[in-house]
């Protein structure tokens, strides 16, 4: 599992008393949910937390053709012979590994009933073509993220799989911590992230106003990361969050007003 191992700190600014709660749910086995917007931070807090807790990685994607067989593994044909490979979760599971199913709710429902064995206090996965029950490992720890911002009917969380789980709101941080973290991630000017954090502000109050989802933190720090590159403001503010959250020419227009005011 060592490709696995994250082996240089990432940065993580703590917003509100996650790192405690997630460190005593990796105590006690308890199987975590993030809630929060997109690019809020929830990947990078997961990333931290392994390196913290000394633990493999292992990150899967969510997506609607997501099948069980992807998460649990399958038969596969080599030379005349058929051998088994295990799947990421499967992996996890006998390794001991954090394994974090990103933006859960994207996969097939009957692909997140299979976590349900591994979310409750039994702690096995079935793993149904070899007629075989895994034990979890102690240190196996079961996160996912999905983002209820902006869910459908159709895409939610069974409350069967939802009240299995602990959850850890998150949301974008306050402006001064969200200014440290533009400033290291981008590598701009306190001056410049502030500014950017500003107009971050400024947008996600739009978001009743026909904006679906207010501008993500990674987003002002590709905005940051282009002017630190010469780009001028107007420009990287365009390509960097006016129009990757908006195909709507007025509320581009809107976004771009307030980047002329604050820069």
């Amino acid at each position: 599992m060592t490709q696995y191992r994250i082996l240089q700190e990432p940065f993580y600014a703590e917003v509100g008393g996650e790192i405690g709660l997630f460190t005593i749910a990796a105590e006690k086995k308890l199987p975590v949910m993030l809630k929060g917007p997109t690019g809020c931070g929830k990947t990078r807090f997961v990333q931290y937390m392994a390196y913290k807790l000394g633990r493999p990685l292992i990150t899967v994607a969510c997506h609607e053709d997501l099948t069980a067989s992807d998460l649990v593994g399958r038969y596969l044909l080599k030379g005349q012979d058929t051998v088994w490979m295990d799947g990421p979760l499967t992996a996890g599971v006998k390794h001991g590994a954090i394994v974090y199913l990103d933006e859960v709710v994207e996969a097939r429902k009957d692909t997140t009933v299979i976590i349900h064995p591994l979310s409750d206090d039994r702690r096995v996965l079935p793993i149904e073509k070899k007629g075989q029950i895994v034990e979890a490992a102690d240190e196996f720890m079961l996160v996912i993220s999905y983002n209820p911002g902006y869910q459908s009917v159709l895409k939610d969380l069974k409350q069967s799989t939802k009240q299995r789980f602990m959850a850890i709101e998150f949301d974008y941080p306050s402006p001064d911590i969200e200014t440290m973290v533009v400033q290291r991630e981008a590598e701009v000017e306190a001056a410049i992230a502030g500014k950017l954090v500003k107009l971050g502000q400024k947008v996600r109050n739009l978001r009743n106003h026909g904006l679906e989802e207010g501008v993500s933190t990674r987003l002002l720090i590709y905005a940051g990361t282009l002017m630190k590159q010469g780009v001028p403001p107007e420009r990287a503010c365009d390509v960097a969050v006016a129009r990757p959250i908006t195909d709507d020419s007025d509320m581009q227009r809107t976004v771009l007003e307030f980047v002329k005011a604050i820069f």
